[in-house]
């Protein structure tokens, strides 16, 4: 499956915000993750996911970050984004 190169530019809508707040996703980790992403792939026309492994302070644990972009737009808009325990469901391919 090809990568789909990450947005040059994004912004995050309001309903982005709330659950990156609820979940405890920080801006920080959002803009880590599009400027370089290990995987992508499109969901459907105009939507890609991005999503990267990553370690969280005193977890002891990977992590997979998943972030959902409406790509059809400038910039684009993240539209949710949450982490995941379960790596092996999500990742595409070898490690």
């Amino acid at each position: 499956m090809p990568q789909i190169p990450p947005p040059v530019e994004h912004r995050l809508t309001e309903p982005a915000r709330f659950e990156m707040g609820r979940r405890g996703i920080s801006e920080a980790q959002i803009a880590r993750v599009l400027s370089a992403p290990e995987q992508s792939s499109l969901v459907r026309p105009g939507r890609a996911v991005y999503q990267s492994r990553i370690a969280l302070e005193g977890a002891g644990k990977i992590y997979l970050l998943r972030i959902f972009v409406d790509i059809d737009r400038q910039p684009a808009e993240v539209v949710t984004a949450y982490r995941t325990s379960k790596v092996e469901k999500y990742w595409k391919g070898g490690t």
